[in-house]
């Protein structure tokens, strides 16, 4: 009985004894967890690309030209000789109309005028036949054997006879022309294309009856799609920076990455208002040659402002503006004066057009500002969240594509950091073009990669580290 609690009391201490050892372990483990990492910066790269600033709009694909092809005389339609989507040249036979009637009153106006063709011997026969009487008598007066009233017969009668000719003649001139306005409209019971293009849709089908007596029934349309109008709408806030002749590209749904470029023909100037909304009207016309596009599509529309081929590009996150100085420097390089921002303001300002402000931490996230609230909208200066985006400096209180001067934190090959002066040009959402001061492969520093984010009781730290700022609009993580 002894040796059996003994062994009972022996397994108890080890089964102690692991315990104590997996809960010091686990204590190590935790410790281990928590312990402080310092933050990164993050580093990108200065390298050649595009820049380009649009103004997004949407837009509807029109074909260029229409013509709603309709019918001039009544009648039932007969003959519907086209489909939807047919192809048709200028004079192609389109429909029919039911032509008895017509064909009538031309068989009848023929046969009036041929009536009247066969009068024409009579009464030439009757003006000859009173000129004789009339020469008679005109020397029978000269030889005094006639009496007045006979002479004055025979003239009366000369003169009857040349009327009645003359009028005969008219009226068979008025026949023809009859007879042409009634062959023209035994012609329109044949409709044929008065233009060439694509039938983009039928109103109407064989057997219905047409009655043109008031108006002109619309049988069907033809469309111009080999060359195609988009009619692209802008707000009121951007009309004033589109301009004719402005370089504008857009895509549709399914088009996939292709892009169709064109130049701005026309800004409508009556405005269309919805809902107090008040939108202009953009037109500009691209080529179709491939039927790639089609009447009612929808359009996502980008006008070029500014652009820049083949530079020098860096990510704006990585700018810093406000240097003292910078206002001349600024006037020197062909922008205004007062596009300068204060020095010490961009630490609170905005990047511009959409960009990061100063002092911007992405750490591989959309980190926000100083001072930003999470659900407070965008912060003063970025952006003009708030009403206040072009306040002191930053790029939203200076022209995005003059050139200007900022500086950046340059990251050496051994890992020393070197503060330089570098002058940008053009300027997106993304990243500037670089003038002058860095060249191609060089690093900069353009945020702070947080290497231990926050528990989840931290709802702003978590919002930085997924990307985006909380009810604001910010920059998805790790991307400028």
């Amino acid at each position: 009985m002894q040796s059996l609690a003994r062994r009972k009391s022996t397994r108890l201490y080890m089964i102690a004894a692991v315990v104590v050892v997996a809960a010091i372990g686990a204590w190590f483990i935790y410790r281990n967890g928590q312990k402080k990492v310092d933050d990164q910066p993050l580093l990108v790269k200065v390298e050649r690309g595009s820049i380009e600033n649009t103004i997004a709009s949407s837009g509807t694909l029109k074909p260029l030209s229409f013509v709603d092809v309709g019918a001039q005389v009544s009648g039932q339609l007969k003959k519907m000789y086209v489909q939807v989507g047919d192809v048709v040249k200028q004079g192609d036979l389109l429909a029919e109309i039911d032509a008895k009637l017509q064909e009538s009153k031309v068989e009848s106006s023929r046969a009036g005028i041929a009536s009247q063709v066969v009068q024409i011997d009579g009464r030439k026969a009757a003006l000859e036949l009173a000129k004789s009487t009339a020469a008679r008598q005109e020397r029978l007066r000269a030889a005094n054997a006639t009496s007045q009233l006979d002479y004055d017969t025979a003239v009366n009668n000369l003169a009857s006879a040349q009327s009645a000719l003359e009028q005969l003649q008219k009226q068979i001139e008025q026949s023809r022309a009859s007879l042409s306005s009634d062959e023209t409209t035994l012609n329109y019971t044949k409709i044929f294309a008065p233009v060439a293009g694509t039938v983009v849709s039928i109103s109407l089908i064989e057997g219905n009856t047409l009655n043109a007596v008031q108006m002109a029934p619309t049988i069907l349309r033809i469309s111009n799609l080999a060359t195609m109008t988009v009619q692209a709408e802008i707000s009121e806030a951007d009309i004033s920076s589109i301009k004719p002749n402005m370089t504008v590209y857009f895509t549709t749904l399914g088009s996939g990455d292709r892009r169709w470029y064109s130049k701005v023909r026309q800004i409508l100037p009556t405005p269309t208002v919805t809902n107090n909304v008040v939108l202009y009207t953009a037109l500009f016309d691209v080529d179709n040659a491939d039927a790639a596009l089609l009447s009612e599509m929808t359009a996502q529309v980008y006008f070029i402002t500014a652009s820049a081929q083949d530079v020098l590009t860096v990510a704006v996150g990585a700018l810093k503006f406000g240097d003292k100085g910078g206002a001349a420097r600024v006037a020197a390089a062909g922008g205004t004066a007062n596009s300068a921002p204060a020095a010490g303001q961009q630490a609170e300002q905005g990047a511009g057009a959409g960009g990061p402000p100063g002092g911007f931490r992405p750490g591989g996230a959309g980190g926000p500002p100083p001072g930003f609230v999470p659900g407070q909208g965008r912060p003063p200066g970025f952006g003009g969240g708030n009403g206040q985006g072009r306040r002191g400096g930053g790029l939203a209180s200076i022209n995005p594509n003059a050139p200007r001067p900022a500086s950046v934190t340059v990251v050496k090959p051994d890992g020393t950091r070197e503060e330089r002066q570098i002058m940008v040009g053009v300027t997106s959402r993304v990243s500037a073009e670089v003038i002058s001061g860095l060249v191609a492969g060089e690093q900069v520093i353009a945020g702070v990669i947080q290497a231990n984010p926050p528990a989840n009781g931290n709802n702003t730290q978590q919002n930085n580290n997924r990307g985006g700022f909380p009810g604001g609009g910010g920059f998805p993580g790790g991307r400028f």
